[in-house]
């Protein structure tokens, strides 16, 4: 998804799409009573639904209607505490709206952003994985970052999905890549093309300042 947008962009988009009014009212739900999330958070689709958001590439209304409630249910009071069980109970659609809405929420806290982010890269969802490396994946430390890129690897997730892969990557996830390949190699596998370019380029710039 794009990530270089704000809230207010998504909002002033969703404005043209059908459930605009219901969407205003569902915020001001939320700002009532933050508990109201559970409820709506589930019904967007049916609200708005799921087409691609005009004017916002890589965006569905469903999504960003959701990244919206979500923006919202964190400016009130005591709303960061309904995030969780959000994540939770939510279906993949949900969790894969959660997981973009916090990369264009950078004031989201932390505490609330890392368990449904390392939640997802615990999953064998290949979308919920590629989705909690995206920008979102800045966060992370750089072991779990690592243990992530090598999971994408295993699952066959292009690592065109990890965000600011070239500019992370280092000498310790290339030792992991070399470990994994030799692996594969003495199994008669095949090592991912995307993969072993990685693992190529590494080697040869060097050691990787840190």
């Amino acid at each position: 998804m794009t990530t270089d947008i704000g809230i207010e962009v998504l909002r002033d988009a969703l404005s043209d799409v059908p459930g605009r009014d219901w969407l205003r009212d569902a915020e001001a739900a939320v700002r009532r009573d933050p508990g109201a999330i559970g409820r709506l958070f589930p019904a967007v689709g049916r609200q708005t639904g799921r087409d691609p958001l005009p004017g916002v590439p890589g965006w569905t209304a469903d999504a960003a209607a959701r990244a919206v409630l979500l923006a919202t249910l964190l400016g009130t009071p005591g709303g960061a505490g309904e995030l969780a069980e959000l994540y939770r109970y939510g279906d993949s659609r949900e969790k894969l709206a959660i997981l973009a809405a916090f990369s264009i929420l950078p004031d989201a806290p932390d505490e609330q952003v890392l368990p449904p982010v390392r939640d997802a890269l615990r999953t064998n969802d290949t979308r919920l994985v590629a989705a909690a490396l995206g920008p979102v994946a800045d966060r992370l430390d750089d072991d779990t970052w690592r243990q992530g890129v090598l999971k994408c690897v295993f699952m066959g997730v292009p690592l065109t999905a990890v965000h600011a892969l070239h500019d992370r990557a280092d000498d310790a996830l290339a030792d992991m890549l070399a470990a994994l390949a030799e692996e594969r190699a003495a199994a008669g596998r095949d090592f991912p093309p995307d993969a072993a370019a990685l693992l190529t380029d590494l080697r040869r710039r060097g050691p990787v300042p840190r």
